[in-house]
């Protein structure tokens, strides 16, 4: 069932990918995140969408900015746990190469990039806050291969003592905890502004009105088995959360849930 419009939190997709446009607050998001400071975030667009060829999958980005030192950040939220979050980053960092790339840029000139799962769950189980991920030799772990590619994945239920306590906050406010510094009192002030503006409202409202009336239209056996398969087809892959798969097939949540327990080896 989705959230009205006032039952928003930054956790979910819609308001932290507006909250998030701001730079006033992702740019010292990720400097508590990475632990190093930015001079300056650019948006080469609000919400990059990458589309490398027509049969190719497009890859919607949450948040996508560069800094202007060559370095390239994409944030994405996750609620829905996922047992193929590890191939989508892979797959969204292969996209935005194929995307600079496509852009006439020789390989050489690819930039350095992260790219960050926010999760409010522990996706590997080991209590961790904060996973990262860089190609290193395995026979000797402290070669790195070089590539300048980093996959980042956050935990806001972790029990661990592996990191900073601005970023703990930062992080138990994400999880829906109360606001217990400046910043993070910041994030709850940029929430309830969001809540109250309503071309936002607007925005959210038509966005759920399109989906629900997609839905509502009904489907002929035709229709019903081409959705099935579009859904099937993403579960397989692995690529998409439950949400977007209901969203872009066309399947209520609860359709989607009952296909993906089929896929489940007996």
């Amino acid at each position: 069932m989705e959230k009205t419009f006032e039952e928003l939190q930054i956790k979910d997709d819609f308001m932290f990918s507006v909250i998030m446009r701001n730079p006033k607050f992702c740019k010292p998001f990720l400097e508590c995140i990475l632990g190093i400071k930015i001079s300056c975030i650019e948006y080469p667009k609000s919400q990059e969408t990458i589309d490398v060829s027509i049969n190719a999958k497009s890859v919607r980005l949450d948040i996508y900015v560069e800094d202007g030192e060559e370095t390239i950040y994409n944030i994405e939220m996750q609620t829905t746990e996922n047992r193929n979050l590890p191939k989508r980053t892979r797959y969204y960092q292969g996209m935005i190469d194929l995307n600079i790339l496509e852009k006439g840029d020789n390989y050489k000139d690819l930039k350095r990039s992260f790219v960050i799962f926010v999760c409010t769950f522990d996706l590997f189980g080991e209590g961790r806050h904060i996973y990262t991920f860089e190609n290193r030799c395995i026979q000797n772990t402290e070669l790195g291969l070089g590539d300048d590619t980093t996959k980042i994945i956050l935990n806001t239920k972790g029990t661990m003592d592996d990191i900073s306590p601005e970023m703990k906050r930062l992080l138990d406010f994400i999880d829906g905890k109360e606001p217990e510094d400046d910043f993070t009192r910041e994030l709850d002030k940029a929430v309830k502004s969001v809540r109250k503006n309503e071309k936002w409202r607007l925005d959210y409202m038509t966005l759920q009105m399109h989906y629900q009336e997609k839905y509502e239209q009904g489907f002929d056996e035709g229709d019903r088995r081409r959705a099935i398969s579009v859904a099937m087809n993403m579960l397989q892959d692995g690529d998409f959360p439950l949400e977007k798969i209901a969203k872009y097939s066309g399947l209520s949540l609860e359709q989607v849930l009952e296909l993906e327990k089929e896929l489940q080896p007996t």
